[in-house]
């Protein structure tokens, strides 16, 4: 049996049915799992009723499939749910890039996720603060009791952190709870936890508590993914210093660097609501660390080394999960798990670290060279025709004149479809 590999040329290219065959076999996927990949929606009306409230339909994305990606030295065809054009073959070519120097290495920290516990009120912050230290396992103990399952797979609350701060309505003790919520995402059984220590927070302090509830700035559960491309693979050094000056220029300014940050999480949320993982937490949490000290700053770094061949780095919180939630109950997450194949949700993490990578070094690519528009646009043509009435074979067509005349709009659009049904010539 041949091995597995990402590494797929012209996946693009091939009929649809050709590329599902290529996932299916790839992933072992079941005949039954293969139709919910090809049901318009995947998604029936009686589950989404149990998912959320007042249903009356369900919303489809494209679902597309990012080849090429060498993670820690494993193969990976990467699940992408997102409606922009041109995302995932833009990853897909950074994967082969990154590929070129080894692929791409990430590494996830443990899964600590953050109960915070508002406590206000209080005459003496300081001694409340000591106070609530000195009874840390009794804290812990409380915590501990509201979730044995997670306690007996080796996670819960693991420690405790205090800090004062200082609001215009006074001081407030925040308690931070450093949960292990292993393979959840684990909001709730971090919420279930600070409300069920309030009370005793209240009783040795004789405070006040308001909030008890997560923190999105999932800052102890961090990913770190890293690769080296060759300025060969990238077309040579004049290439790469292009894209370590645009790193540079969001290091400096925080209009670009929301921006290149935006191009990180197209990715990263892609891979996120594929498998059906909550990507406003993980966008909250990104963003927010992209400030964390002061001043909104890049993701991720780039740098040339000593051979001339591009550096790149990206350090986030990633809290994605692999039970409970939609994860569980949505087919289409269950199927898009299954073809990325993780184990953990330490392992999905790190895979979503990568093609955040990968999404930054195409978009850095494409600006430092012939601009984003370029192969965006190309595919935003496509877009074009149909919005415009195009169907089959007259789709390309329309897109092709397009892009061949240098006016990509909907107008045109219309007019180039309008004479090819009539059968009138278009001018050169």
């Amino acid at each position: 049996m041949a091995e597995k590999t990402s590494r797929i040329p012209g996946f693009y290219k091939l009929p649809l049915e050709e590329r599902i065959r290529i996932v299916k076999e790839f992933a072992n996927l079941t005949d039954e799992e293969v139709e919910l990949l090809k049901r318009v929606g995947a998604l029936d009306l009686r589950t989404a009723d149990i998912m959320i409230e007042n249903v009356v339909g369900t919303f489809p994305l494209p679902l597309g499939i990012a080849v090429n990606f060498l993670i820690n030295g494993k193969d990976y065809l990467v699940p992408m749910a997102i409606e922009e054009s041109s995302v995932v073959a833009a990853a897909s070519h950074a994967a082969k890039l990154c590929r070129a120097g080894g692929g791409i290495r990430s590494v996830a920290t443990e899964s600590i996720m953050i109960g915070q516990i508002q406590l206000t009120r209080v005459a003496d912050p300081y001694g409340a603060k000591m106070r609530i230290l000195e009874h840390k396992d009794e804290i812990l103990r409380i915590a501990n009791e509201q979730d044995p399952i997670l306690v007996k797979l080796g996670g819960g609350a693991k420690d405790l952190e205090v800090r004062v701060i200082h609001s215009r309505y006074g001081p407030m003790v925040i308690t931070h709870l450093l949960v292990d919520v292993k393979d959840a995402m684990g909001a709730n059984a971090v919420n279930t936890m600070a409300e069920a220590v309030a009370p005793y927070i209240e009783e040795i302090t004789g405070g006040k508590v308001y909030l008890r509830i997560i923190s999105n700035l999932a800052d102890k559960r961090l990913v770190r993914a890293h690769c080296v491309v060759p300025k060969d693979a990238l077309g040579g050094e004049e290439v790469v210093d292009g894209i370590v000056l645009a790193w540079a220029f969001a290091d400096v300014d925080p209009y670009r660097a929301a921006t290149h940050n935006k191009g990180i999480m197209n990715g990263v949320d892609a891979v996120v609501i594929a498998t059906g993982n909550d990507w406003r937490a993980v966008e909250a949490g990104a963003h927010s660390y992209a400030a964390r000290w002061g001043v909104y700053k890049p993701l991720s770094v780039w740098e040339k080394n000593e051979n001339g061949d591009l550096v790149g780095t990206l350090e986030m919180p990633i809290q994605v999960g692999i039970v409970g939630g939609a994860t569980k109950v949505h087919p289409l997450a269950r199927v898009c798990l299954k073809i990325l194949g993780v184990k953990t949700a330490k392992e999905l993490a790190e895979v979503i670290g990568a093609v955040g990578l990968a999404q930054n070094l195409a978009a850095l690519r494409a600006l430092a060279t012939e601009g984003i528009q370029k192969g965006h646009m190309k595919l935003h043509a496509r877009n074009l025709a149909v919005m415009a009435g195009a169907t089959g074979n007259l789709i390309d067509k329309v897109a092709e004149i397009m892009i061949k005349k240098g006016k990509i709009t909907f107008h045109f659009a219309q007019e180039i479809l309008e004479k090819l049904k009539r059968g009138e010539p278009i001018e050169e």
